[in-house]
């Protein structure tokens, strides 16, 4: 298959700004011919500079996140021997365990990494050397991805510039860093993929074959992206009605590949025993019926109406959307709505409520205004951009496309903020072709200063970390006006209760079930043998809510969830945010009475422990 590739020819001063213009064709090795040097040298430089940060502040080899976390729990799991189609966590919530809702298509390369590296290594060493080489890995289709897109938009220039934006990107994230193991690393890198595939001028068919592949990769990986390959599927849909016979090949091959891919996966990760299960937070029945059966008659529609009018597309488009639309109100009509809708409401205001990256941007306002700039303007910008240029006229394809995908992603950061770094990463792409037609013109032109101002005015706005170090740097300056201490995060370094000397004790506790604050349920999954009660997943509703009523009830009461659940061991850490929490709701309850030093007759202090930054009672029989 032969794809386009983009000369630029825009002329010094032409306000074109490097718009894509006519290109030549050539194949698809051709086409990635010269990002490869580039792609890879910037590749070694980024390794380089994130090993001398990652080792010169060394704290571990696992990320911060506690998803990361449960990622190597779950990675150690299948490593020990359990079944591929087993993703129950036993070690997790009450008794019987928790179902979890990740995919071993993250588990299974992480896995034989450290089977790799154990070859050579101890057990410690491998896991540590693939922890830190996966999430390196992931970064380099983005470099691909966002080079190749600067390129359709910018010519030589632009491809540059979005290699220049994409290392700042994933350098200036923590998603790429090292230990970073849980699957947002690999959401982004599909995601820049899919939108580096279906920008290319010509629609070349294996590019949006290509960009099926992965929106089938996005849906079983994690339904954070679901909004996104609905938009996608829109996109290619909505060129197809306007095009007809030109879109043919590559709608089809968009729709045969994503049907295709998704049941290869479903098949190959779900069990026999779940596929009449529908959950809307991972790949099933539901997901995978509404994909195949979606793909299958837009791929029906577009090979029978290609050649007919917009009117005959239209409708059987509409008859597409329809049916797909019956199929969902039918089989998953609750996945229509909020997958956390059905979360308790106490679990809302103890817990949901206090995640971070799922603050929406009126909460975000309210807590860290200086912060909001580094997530939502850079992507606004963008859309601007892309509107401008659609109404200009200029490569409206591209710029199309990449409207619908930023202002999706726009929408999840309005909700969530996690919705922010796509956003931010896919707004790197009109922006390349924005600032490669201001280099050209001030290059043009050096004695004109405007010229030269444009772009690097251009430059710096299109990172997103600017306007994040300039809200920081604005918030400090106003503190200072008021008299208030200056300082970006302006608080006192929390106890530690998460690492292993902390945990130390606990591990020496015959096995049991520990309860205690959900920020602490992975880290003891990791380092002890014990079951907990609670750990940040929507999942475990039953131990997290047994937890919260521990820690909120009298100690008369708290005692009867305690040894109802067989608990042997409260673990309480008394910088623990969610510790905060509790007793400021319930100052009778479990928890405001341990922070104050008062400890009921039925927990027994386990020596060594008192006065330390993790306290540990056992509960008496």
């Amino acid at each position: 298959m032969e794809f386009p590739v983009v000369k630029s020819q825009s002329a010094p001063g032409d306000a074109r700004f490097g718009a894509a213009d006519s290109p030549r064709s050539l194949t698809g090795a051709s086409l990635f011919a010269p990002l490869h040097l580039p792609v890879l040298a910037t590749f070694a430089v980024f390794v380089l500079l994130t090993a001398v940060m990652h080792f010169s502040s060394y704290v571990d080899y696992v990320g911060a996140d506690n998803d990361d976390v449960m990622r190597l729990v779950e990675v150690r799991d299948l490593l020990a021997g359990q079944g591929w189609f087993d993703l129950t966590q036993d070690r997790l919530g009450l008794e019987g365990g928790t179902l979890m809702h990740w995919s071993r298509l993250i588990d299974l390369p992480i896995a034989n990494l450290i089977m790799l590296f154990s070859l050579v290594m101890s057990p410690d060493l491998a896991e540590a050397s693939a922890l830190f080489v996966w999430p390196l890995v992931t970064a380099l289709p983005v470099f691909y991805a966002l080079t190749l897109a600067g390129g359709v938009l910018g010519g030589p220039s632009g491809r540059v510039i979005g290699l220049a934006l994409a290392f700042l990107f994933v350098l200036a994230i923590n998603r790429f860093q090292p230990g970073s193991i849980d699957h947002h690393n690999v959401q982004l890198a599909l995601i820049a993929t899919i939108a580096a595939c279906l920008i290319l001028p010509g629609r070349p068919v294996a590019a949006h074959a290509l960009a099926g592949i992965a929106a089938a990769l996005a849906i079983a990986i994690g339904a954070e992206t679901t909004p996104h390959i609905v938009v996608v599927a829109a996109v290619v849909a909505v060129q197809w009605l306007w095009l007809g016979r030109p879109m043919q090949a590559a709608a089809a091959g968009f729709a045969l590949a994503l049907a295709a891919t998704l049941s290869m996966i479903f098949f190959a990760t779900v069990p026999p025993s779940r596929y009449g299960m529908v959950t809307c937070d991972a790949l099933s029945t539901g997901f995978y019926a509404l994909g195949v059966v979606g793909a299958g008659l837009f791929f029906m529609a577009v090979s029978a109406l290609s050649a007919r009018g917009f009117g005959a597309r239209l409708a059987g488009l509409g008859a597409v959307g329809a049916a797909t639309f019956g199929l969902a109100l039918v089989i998953a009509p609750q996945c229509l709505g909020n997958p956390l809708a059905s979360l308790d409401p106490l679990l809302v205001t103890m817990w949901l409520n206090n995640v971070t990256e799922a603050q929406s941007v009126v909460a975000q306002l309210r807590h860290e205004p200086w912060s909001a700039g580094g997530f939502y303007l850079v992507p606004l910008l963008a859309m601007v951009l892309c509107v401008r240029r659609i109404l200009q006229g200029r490569n409206v394809h591209a710029h199309g496309v990449l409207l619908a995908l930023i202002a999706v992603s726009w929408a999840i950061a309005l909700v969530q903020v996690r919705g922010a770094v796509f956003a931010n990463m896919l707004s790197s792409v009109p922006f390349a072709g924005l600032i490669a037609g201001l280099r050209t013109r001030a290059n043009a032109d050096p004695k004109n200063p405007r010229n030269g101002l444009a772009f690097a005015g251009a430059a710096f706005a299109a990172v997103p970390f600017v306007w994040a170090l300039a809200g920081a740097l604005l918030s400090m300056g106003v503190n200072a006006l008021h008299g208030e201490e200056a300082g970006l995060l302006g608080g006192k370094e929390p106890q530690r209760c998460t690492d292993a000397a902390a945990l130390a004790p606990l591990a020496q506790e015959p096995p049991g079930v520990v309860s205690g604050p959900s920020n602490l349920g992975v880290h003891i999954l990791r380092f002890t043998g014990h079951r907990v009660l609670s750990a940040p997943y929507h999942r475990n509703q039953g131990g997290m809510l047994t937890a919260l009523h521990a820690g909120m009830a009298r100690p008369v009461d708290s005692v009867k969830f305690l040894r109802g659940a067989g608990v042997t061991v409260l673990a309480f850490c008394n910088s623990d945010p969610e510790v905060d929490t509790v007793s400021a709701a319930a100052p009778d309850g479990l928890y405001a009475q341990l922070r104050k030093g008062i400890v009921p007759e039925f927990l027994e202090p386990v020596p060594g422990t008192q006065g330390a930054a993790l306290q540990l009672f056992r509960v008496r029989p």
